[in-house]
């Protein structure tokens, strides 16, 4: 069921987003009376699984799940009609159209992108509000739990001041992503302020790791008992608060003592029905109590003075300019991510995936506001994507079109064909390259 949960959401919004890409090309290529012969969602190689022609467009449905397109009279793209581009230029016809009006016609996908996802980060602000802890609040610091930042000199108490000269305000779901693609992080330890350079390659180290690269520190809190447990002692809803005699307010700080006391009977303070209890507990050889960890809500978080979460509702009015902001910081972050892939020296194309990335990114239980969220990413990505300046691509046209209006001379159709060409196999190559990462990460297991 969950397979199914994720694929309907998967499909739902990859769909979504080639429709109203692809209506950016068709409602400006109509405005300016050009011709479009088919507007399809998937490719139709070799047959449809859907197809209904009404007046001079063909609308329909491929069977091959990787995009969708327009196809436009007189236009040099993947379907590489030379027989229609041989004949002289029609009236009706995309080549015949003035530089600006192509080029509007070009960028309307990107700009659809776009639009999408500034609406999206609005209407989540107006519905769903805001939900973050206040970085001032942090008065012990992250829990850092990665390798890779250790290796970087992060250590657990650290509070960090800023990322790239700009101050943290908030910890909140962007948090992660900013200190990976960071390249100098302020933190103040121990009441002195130092930065931190983050290694060139930083990404790549991670590339094995599965928790964030700092969390927020979490009191030891008891959800459940192990029936095999020496520790019978313990009871659901339990927090250890002391062990061997040294403050636990956090996880962390137990956790440490506990692998310094394996094997070894210890005395300990838990609050139980928020009365402070002494007991004796025995940890395994594995360093171990036999327990399961819960996670307290943000109410019992605020109540036992750990962390006050802040949740902001937004009216209509106020949401707009807090999703263009939260939108804007999204297509930064992107962009970041982008160069990052770019620079060999990161090694961040080893981690660029395919569908199946994106896939697994979808939750295994039906959410909106997930759905939306990942939903505005991708439209983002999308739009990023299509404006770089590859043949085949929008950006690639968008280019040829910017020289000709420039220069006055409109590249020749056979060097548009070649290019076209050149970028067409240039797409075939990243798309099997991100799609062979996610086979050799399922085959490896990472």
């Amino acid at each position: 069921m969950d397979i199914v949960i994720k694929l309907s959401q998967f499909l739902l919004s990859l769909s979504l987003l080639i429709i109203l890409h692809e209506l950016g090309h068709f409602i400006p290529a109509k405005l300016f009376k050009t011709r479009v012969e088919k507007f399809y969602l998937f490719f139709d190689v070799k047959y449809s699984l859907l197809k209904k022609k009404i007046g001079e467009t063909e609308y329909g449905i491929g069977w091959l799940p990787l995009g969708g397109y327009v196809k436009i009279s007189g236009m040099i793209d993947e379907s590489m009609d030379k027989e229609q581009m041989a004949l002289p230029p029609k009236p009706w016809e995309f080549r015949s159209k003035p530089a600006w009006q192509r080029l509007i016609i070009m960028l309307g996908g990107v700009t659809v992108n776009f639009i999408l996802a500034f609406i999206i980060y609005i209407g989540m602000a107006y519905a769903y509000g805001d939900t973050y802890i206040a970085n001032k609040d942090l008065k012990d610091g992250l829990w850092i739990d990665s390798k890779a930042m250790v290796h970087a000199g992060f250590k657990t108490g650290d509070k960090i001041i800023s990322i790239d000269g700009e101050s943290l305000e908030k910890i909140d779901n962007d948090f992660p992503l900013n200190l990976i693609t960071a390249k100098k992080v302020m933190i103040s330890r121990d009441g002195v302020q130092k930065d931190i350079t983050m290694p060139v390659d930083f990404a790549d180290q991670r590339k094995e790791e599965k928790v964030p690269p700092a969390l927020m520190r979490i009191p030891f809190y008891i959800d459940a008992v192990d029936g095999k447990s020496t520790n019978k002692n313990l009871k659901s809803g339990d927090i250890l608060v002391s062990l061997n005699n040294q403050e636990t307010k956090y996880y962390d700080q137990a956790k440490v003592i506990l692998e310094a006391n394996k094997g070894k009977t210890v005395p300990a303070l838990i609050i139980r029905n928020k009365k402070e209890q002494p007991i004796n507990l025995n940890i395994s050889k594995e360093g171990k109590l036999g327990i399961v960890l819960g996670q307290l809500d943000d109410e019992m978080l605020a109540e036992l003075g750990y962390y006050k979460i802040t949740e902001k509702e937004y009216t209509f009015l106020e949401s707009i300019p807090a999703g263009l902001q939260r939108g804007k910081d999204r297509l930064v972050g992107y962009g970041k991510q982008l160069k990052m892939i770019f620079n060999p020296q990161t090694k961040a194309y080893k981690q660029v995936g395919g569908f199946a990335a994106i896939y697994k990114i979808f939750p295994p239980h039906w959410s909106w506001e997930a759905f939306w969220n990942i939903t505005a990413i991708l439209s983002i990505m999308l739009g990023v994507m299509n404006l770089l300046p590859i043949p085949a691509l929008d950006g690639g046209h968008v280019m040829f079109l910017l020289y000709e209006i420039i220069s006055g001379k409109k590249p020749s159709d056979k060097f548009l064909e070649n290019a076209q060409m050149v970028g067409f196999v240039l797409l075939i190559t990243l798309l099997l390259f991100a799609n062979g990462n996610d086979i050799y990460k399922a085959i490896v297991g990472k």
